[in-house]
């Protein structure tokens, strides 16, 4: 005689994961921490919602790779399996006995959303968000979800701290409403709300693995692990700038007319423009509790020339636009000494140059030294710009920082977006010594352009000669030693 099913297979937790599963709301955003129920919580809703509308019901889930896929697949199994669905492995499909499937899928770059395009779906769940260092590929997908039946169609994702887009989904869910539940409307009346989930929402794991924290722990750095644990989107693990620190970030002041200004520029049309205008200290300055350095560089005024609200989206701005905008922000007599900008600009194709078409309206730029790295004892400009953000620093042999000392580059606070930019850059998975360049860098490129047109050497402390060898022998005035 077979084993009757049990009635009951998963019911959502009170709380986080019950609001999940009962939200009406178009684009939902679900965690922020480790160990809230994520994964259940998607799984769980996309088989109640295939009970209600059968066929018609199409669901896709997605990772940026097909082995991070395995874990939510076999939790599904799980769940679907007793209730009668049936799972093809060669197609990654989940099919309930009434026509509802749910599709498991890798998503990786902005290449691979071609392929659905044509294809419709009710509801699109994406898993560990911040894996994806640009939205573009995510928001391609957005295309498919359609219903010719009338299911309400949804898209789903869930995240956790840090990752390589942690800036973009941190300011489109998490900035406008850190406590979460509030619904917002974009102008094109689209709405979309972040559901905050924390591992203390999840009793079910706590109870069955109470160990799980303590393995937790282990797995990354103490800041990572707050991060995860509490949902604090305000650290960043894994930066390329790690040495980034409140010291870079000084209040605005009335910058002396004497210290010599300059201006950095990266292009950008569908993405993001940068403009930066800097002045250099001619001598020791001390502005509130932080003292500015002679030869430190200041960013006293920035133009990101960005869509509002849109991470990483440009203004698609015409050449002309915007070099009469960087002019209007600059005061009448502002003396400019230079001006550096990505050499890509001096290209002409099949017209004048964006260099050209700025010389003609008053801005001439020279060409930046754009060396990302260090190549055959040539300094990079990753490496400049991180020895500028570090400063006075020294460091003993075996690691230990002797002088904790002072910046040799600032931004004033209202350079917004140098702010929410650079200190969450990533590494470059394949050249850890590079920046990831399919996240936000446009900004920080141009910084790169500014501090490598002003070197910076430190001074190495003096080390004083030994009046004798190791054997006693005295130097003579030629340096030499003399033979006993």
């Amino acid at each position: 005689m077979a084993e009757e099913a049990p009635s009951v297979i998963w019911q959502p937790q009170p709380g986080p994961q019950a609001s999940l599963i009962t939200c009406p709301v178009a684009e939902i955003c679900y965690g922020g921490a480790r160990g809230g129920g994520k994964t259940d919580g998607m799984i769980a809703k996309n088989a109640i919602k295939a009970d209600r509308y059968g066929l018609h019901q199409k669901g896709i889930f997605f990772r940026r790779e097909l082995p991070q896929l395995e874990a939510a697949i076999e939790r599904c199994k799980d769940i679907y399996l007793p209730l009668g669905w049936s799972w093809a492995e060669q197609k990654k499909t989940f099919t309930h006995p009434n026509g509802a499937t749910l599709k498991f899928r890798p998503l990786e770059r902005d290449s691979d959303a071609e392929k659905y395009m044509g294809h419709d779906y009710t509801d699109i769940y994406f898993e560990e968000l911040t894996n994806y260092p640009d939205p573009r590929p995510v928001n391609k997908l957005r295309a498919t979800l359609r219903s010719g039946a009338g299911v309400p169609c949804q898209f789903h994702a869930t995240c956790n701290p840090g990752g390589p887009g942690h800036n973009w989904v941190k300011a489109r869910y998490i900035d406008p409403c850190p406590s979460g539940y509030e619904v917002l409307t974009d102008k094109d009346g689209n709405e979309r709300v972040f559901i905050p989930a924390k591992l203390t929402d999840n009793l079910e794991l706590l109870t069955a693995d109470p160990g799980y924290v303590g393995r937790l722990r282990q797995a990354g750095s103490e800041q990572l692990v707050k991060a995860w644990l509490n949902g604090d989107w305000s650290i960043v693990e894994g930066a390329f700038f790690d040495c980034w620190s409140d010291k870079n970030v000084i209040r605005p002041f009335e910058v002396p007319e004497h210290w010599l200004r300059f201006r950095s520029f990266d292009w950008g049309s569908a993405r993001p423009f940068s403009v930066g205008w800097w002045a250099v200290a001619s001598d020791d300055y001390l502005h509130n509790a932080s003292r500015i350095r002679r030869g430190a560089m200041v960013r006293y005024r920035e133009w990101y020339g960005c869509k509002k609200g849109e991470p990483n989206v440009g203004l698609k701005l015409s050449k002309e636009a915007v070099a009469q905008g960087i002019l209007a922000k600059e005061q009448e007599g502002e003396k400019i000494a230079y001006s550096v900008a990505d050499p890509a600009i001096f290209a002409e194709d099949g017209g004048p140059s964006i260099a050209e078409t700025h010389g003609n309206e008053g801005i001439y730029w020279q060409k930046a030294d754009n060396k990302r790295i260090a190549r055959y004892g040539s300094p990079g400009g990753w490496d400049e710009m991180r020895q500028r953000i570090i400063g006075t620093r020294s460091v003993e042999d075996d690691g230990t920082i002797l002088d904790d000392g002072e910046p040799m580059i600032f931004t004033f606070q209202t350079c917004t977006d140098s702010i929410r930019t650079i200190p969450v850059l990533q590494h470059d998975p394949n050249r850890a010594e590079d920046v990831d360049t399919n996240a936000e860098d446009h900004a920080a490129d141009e910084w790169r352009y500014a501090c490598m047109s002003r070197p910076w050497i430190k001074k190495e402390p003096k080390v004083s000669e030994p009046e004798t060898d190791p054997w006693g022998r005295p130097r003579k005035s030629d340096g030499n030693w003399k033979t006993i």
